[in-house]
């Protein structure tokens, strides 16, 4: 785990011995699973080193003005085998996460890996963002809704601005050139009461591939109707 403590220093983050071992667990555990299920196309153990586990932790770089204190709540939209959360969750014990990941095989490994890590203060819920954003025990209720989904910003918009808190964040991992994206999800983050606060590059070891950090603050409550129901975000995504 060289490459992963170097990158997370850069970060602010210093790992201990059992943190990295929790890493080092993980790893195995992912490996093992994804024999049989699939659960992740990059399947390297250097490869999951910093593509999953650095670059998860890069939600770092938009934490700056956020107080991470106890119990910070933090949710994780469409987790697939845990990224960005869980490795947020073993660098920043001190949150209390949320996976909600819709595949049922997927959730089953969650369900694993977190009890074989120990960790405490993790819920793993097996549902659609665009049912569970509508149950008043969690909409609005997050500090914090991180994705690493593979949706465009408009509709990742759409289902993660709904468990946003007014003044919290939603933290999207992007890849690529995103400017048109980010134009075209403006009227968006407008509609669902968000507002974009920066974008910031990732340069971190090892991850030179045009990683972004796209962080949104909500600063309206999102109205009564989104979001749609499940399917429509992506087939249909808000302009």
């Amino acid at each position: 785990m060289n490459k992963l403590q170097e990158i997370s220093l850069s970060l602010g983050i210093e790992l201990s011995g059992e943190q990295i071992e929790k890493f080092e667990i993980y790893l195995d555990e992912l490996t093992r699973w994804n024999r049989q299920f699939n659960l992740t196309a990059i399947k390297l153990p250097e490869d999951i080193e910093v593509k999953h586990f650095a670059d998860s932790l890069a939600v770092a770089c938009g934490l700056d003005s956020i107080n991470l204190e106890n119990r910070t709540r933090v949710i994780d939209i469409g987790t697939g085998a845990g990224f960005p959360g869980l490795p947020l969750k073993i660098a920043l014990p001190q949150i209390s996460l949320t996976l909600l990941e819709s595949t049922a095989k997927k959730s089953a490994f969650l369900h694993h890996i977190v009890d074989r890590l120990g960790l405490e203060d993790v819920t793993v819920l097996c549902d659609r963002a665009e049912t569970l954003a509508l149950s008043p025990d969690y909409r609005e209720n997050f500090d914090i809704v991180v994705s690493r989904a593979v949706a465009r910003l408009n509709t990742l918009a759409e289902l993660c601005l709904p468990f946003c808190r007014t003044e919290g964040l939603f933290i999207a991992h992007k890849k690529g050139d995103i400017s048109d994206e980010i134009a075209l999800a403006a009227g968006a983050l407008e509609k669902l009461g968000g507002s974009l606060a920066s974008v910031i590059p990732v340069r971190l070891a090892g991850l030179d591939d045009n990683r972004y950090i796209v962080v949104i603050r909500k600063i309206s409550p999102t109205p009564a109707g989104y979001p749609r129901r499940p399917g429509i975000p992506g087939k249909n995504p808000l302009k």
